[in-house]
């Protein structure tokens, strides 16, 4: 796989037309399985074939369980730079019930040595909505990850996947369902909590002490360009989304023959609308009018048209020419973004 994804980057060199790279993510799944040479092997041949920002914020995404202290010790011989730990509760019988490997002492202790080896930019996730996460609980874990003194949080309601075991469980009767209200009660339950401690919510599901976002993923809501690599992987650069074959041997076999295992899809003008739409209304930064101008125009005197019942609802507002999402109006984000899209 190491291979296939180094002849991927040199078949994908200008995909970015020379931009330089702020930002590189090892996510999709568990990257930190790759060892310290192999990750630098990859930024390294990033670095010889793009620009390359020498103050780059180089994430891993690592399960609790990844990062013992040899991991650690040698992660930081790497360009790494920041952690995404996937903690997801500090209850254990939750972390059963969700089929992780680790446990809440592990998760807690994770965090804890990457700080101690010297990784002060860590992000860690947690999970809410779920039927066994009571108030209490949700709390309790708020509580844990504030003490952890983390600079960054994000949260994700828990969604139940079609063809997955929970899903069959719930077809079954064996779990119940999901309950919305739980879920729109426990995200007001965050925002007052991040609140209290001085977090900025800047956007849906993330939460940062002042200034320290994601610059990753901020690229991507501000829709900066941005290439992926491997299985999946997908990648946009204003004119075009283009995704790889999601099978790992045909991915193989394709770089092995020296070509790309990519499909295009030519973006329409309400497809950069509606891409900007989407992700702009989830941020703290908003939804300027004058860029759906830009992109089309007359389009922000359409979409107000569309926005006005979401007005008299309170849901969004409007500060010069910007629009945001009112507090109630985040419960809603992907509801109201889909009734604006052209």
């Amino acid at each position: 796989m190491l291979h296939a994804l180094i002849s991927e980057i040199k078949l994908q060199k200008g995909y970015l037309n020379g931009e330089t790279i702020e930002t590189i993510y090892f996510g999709g799944g568990t990257p930190s399985v790759l060892d310290g040479d192999e990750i630098s092997r990859i930024i390294n041949t990033l670095t010889e074939l793009h620009t390359v920002s020498s103050a780059a914020e180089i994430t891993l995404e690592a399960n609790p369980d990844d990062l013992k202290p040899d991991k650690l010790k040698a992660l930081k011989q790497t360009p790494v730079n920041r952690f995404s730990i996937g903690i997801q509760s500090f209850f254990d019988e939750d972390l059963v019930w969700m089929n992780r490997i680790h446990r809440g002492q592990e998760a807690e202790s994770s965090v804890k040595r990457a700080q101690d080896a010297g990784f002060e930019n860590i992000t860690v996730d947690l999970i809410y909505g779920y039927p066994m996460l009571s108030d209490t609980k949700w709390k309790q874990n708020l509580d844990k990850v504030f003490e952890l003194n983390v600079p960054h949080i994000s949260t994700y309601s828990m969604t139940v996947e079609p063809q997955t075991a929970l899903a069959a469980f719930i077809n079954k009767k064996k779990q119940p369902p999901m309950n919305e209200h739980q879920s729109a009660e426990q995200f007001m339950v965050l925002m007052d909590a991040m609140n209290a401690q001085g977090f900025e919510h800047y956007e849906i599901s993330n939460f940062c002490k002042p200034g320290q976002y994601s610059r990753h993923n901020s690229n991507y809501w501000k829709g900066v360009k941005y290439l992926g690599i491997g299985p999946s992987a997908h990648s946009y650069n204003g004119d075009t989304r283009q995704w790889n074959i999601a099978n790992n041997a045909k991915y193989i076999q394709a770089l092995e023959s020296g070509k790309l295992s990519t499909e295009t899809e030519e973006l329409t003008e309400a497809n950069r609308l509606n891409e900007y739409i989407m992700t702009s209304l989830r941020t703290m930064w908003g939804l300027e009018l004058t860029k759906l101008n830009q992109i089309a125009k007359g389009a922000s005197a359409e979409l107000l048209k569309a926005a006005a019942e979401y007005f008299d609802r309170e849901l969004i507002i409007q500060k010069d020419n910007v629009i945001y999402l009112s507090a109630t109006g985040k419960l809603y984000a992907d509801h109201i973004a889909a009734g604006l899209f052209f």
